[in-house]
């Protein structure tokens, strides 16, 4: 048995019942007597298992770590860390993340995606391109471990009762190590995921992430492993620390997030059912179907995530470059999964990020229209009054009401134009000499950022007088003098009959709704 020995506490008075032996004791102090010349001293083998015994006695274990406090050489981070009892939180982390014993015999990956597409469908009404997208990226947070990238996971939808908590709730039942919050502050959720290595399922993300940049941040450096961590501030003493970042992470709530969010995001867009369409009551499914769900995830996923994770499936026609990193996880699980799901997961890619590519910046948008205005004035060069009167032209677009209220002055247009490197300079047309563009300083930036095949549609010609009536329907190209244009607003009382964007009309109002 160990002999128990009697310490002195800081005011000098004993203090008995000490779990320490006396040689250990006399090691703790030796170290405190040193720890101002000598940190180290406090970390030497014997010094910490005394320390960690010394957890059972808390008023002992203070009055300790006030001295090393006081000292000031020893971070108090990694004497916190150093001392803690291995096995601490274990009991916590298993209430909140039950353990998952995988199925016995090996998997069939297709046939797993498959059984949990069908599960999804039974709750949830969505596109099958929707729904497949969920189940792969919900057997990617099995094999999180070794993945380089990864992509968030954003339920959105255009209003509510669409069966965004629904699909959240599923996912809930599906990912491994799922750590549902309604709402998250930046420093939690850094040290949520250092501490657990969560898939965290983020609730109603637009209703507070909206304003938050340092949120937004944490959240976008997490989506690749070699950047994943952020420095923090921790402890008494305000020590630098590195956190790390990456875990998956779903994010639900009504339309788009911020711009880089949805950059890094597989987009899992809902709708509201139809009179008609029905789906089960997610509150009385099956505990155990979800529990074989589960099991059977993490068997294959113990089984395959090296293999996953060494394929290199080939890109993704048609998306850029941070989308393809975005779905290059998912393409790699289809891969090793194998039957028809490669196929099917590069159609989901198409069907989903290829409608969000659909939607520009404000600055896109901004290149849209003055290509408009050049072609609807058929000229080479425009004065920078006369190009800001024909953005303003159009009284549904942003320039009309840009500033506050008030149209777009010379000076924002400019501003905004020098962002992509374009400036005005003098130029003469005519007699008159003044400050404008050439439009051939906008090719680089057409090429660029502007979509290189507009969709072919038939157009009524517009009219600038009211009485003047539609002529035939006349076919656009892509060839010069299309229809592609916006016909500036006629003078007096003549009207247009609107602006066309060689879109279809029912399409025109979601092509530009983001704005």
């Amino acid at each position: 048995m160990s002999e128990t020995a009697q310490t002195l506490t800081p005011s000098g008075n004993v203090e008995s019942h000490s779990p320490l032996t006396s040689e250990q004791q006399a090691a703790v102090d030796h170290a405190l007597s040193m720890v101002k010349d000598d940190p180290g001293a406090m970390f030497e083998p014997v010094v910490l298992e005394a320390l960690r015994a010394l957890r059972d006695v808390p008023a002992q274990f203070a009055r300790i770590r006030l001295e090393v406090k006081r000292a000031g050489t020893v971070p108090m981070t990694e004497f916190d860390k150093l001392t803690a009892v291995k096995g601490d939180g274990d009991s916590e982390e298993g209430d909140i993340f039950p353990e998952v014993e995988p199925w016995p015999e090996p998997v069939d990956g297709a046939q797993l995606l498959a059984d949990l597409e069908e599960q999804f469908s039974l709750f949830v009404v969505a596109d099958r391109e929707t729904l497949r997208a969920a189940s792969l990226w919900a057997l990617f947070t099995w094999c999180h471990d070794s993945a380089a990238i990864s992509p968030i996971a954003h339920i959105s939808a255009p209003e509510k009762r669409c069966g965004k908590t629904v699909l959240l709730s599923c996912l809930q039942r599906t990912v491994s190590r799922p750590l549902p919050v309604s709402s998250i502050s930046s420093s939690a959720l850094f040290r949520s995921v250092e501490k657990w290595q969560p898939c965290l399922l983020v609730d109603e993300a637009d209703s507070f992430m909206g304003d938050n940049e340092d949120l937004r941040g944490i959240i976008n450096c997490g989506f690749n492993r070699d950047s994943a961590h952020v420095i923090r501030c921790a402890g008494d003493d305000h020590e630098p620390t590195r956190f790390n970042v990456f875990a998956p992470k779903v994010l639900c709530g009504i339309g788009k997030l911020a711009d880089t969010i949805m950059d890094r995001a597989i987009p899992l867009r809902l709708r509201r059912k139809r009179p008609g369409e029905k789906s089960q009551r997610l509150r009385h499914s099956d505990p155990e179907s979800w529990d074989n769900l589960r099991r059977r995830m993490a068997r294959w996923s113990m089984d395959n995530e090296q293999r996953v994770f060494l394929s290199r499936p080939a890109d993704i026609d048609g998306l850029n470059d941070r989308a393809q990193d975005a779905w290059e996880p998912l393409q790699q699980i289809a891969t090793i999964a194998g039957g028809d799901w490669p196929d099917k997961t590069r159609h989901a890619a198409i069907a989903l990020h290829g409608v969000e590519e659909e939607s520009h910046s404000i600055g896109v948008e901004l290149l849209c229209d003055i290509k408009v205005v050049f072609e609807t004035e058929k000229a080479d060069k425009l004065f920078s009054a006369d190009l800001l009167n024909g953005l303003h032209a159009d009284e549904e677009a942003p320039w009309f009401t840009w500033n506050k209220g008030k149209p777009m002055t010379l000076r924002q247009l400019g501003k905004r134009l020098g962002e992509y490197s374009i400036k005005s300079g003098t130029i003469r047309i005519g007699y008159r000499t003044a400050k404008g563009y050439r439009r051939d300083q906008f090719t680089d930036a057409f090429n660029r950022y502007l979509p290189s095949t507009p969709p072919s549609v038939s157009v009524t010609p517009s009219q600038l007088s009211k009485d003047a009536g539609s002529g035939d329907f006349s076919s656009v190209t892509q060839g010069e003098g299309v229809t592609d244009k916006k016909t500036l607003k006629p003078s007096g009382d003549a009207e247009c009959d609107g602006v066309t964007l060689g879109i279809p009309p029912e399409e025109q109002e979601s092509e530009w709704e983001a704005f």
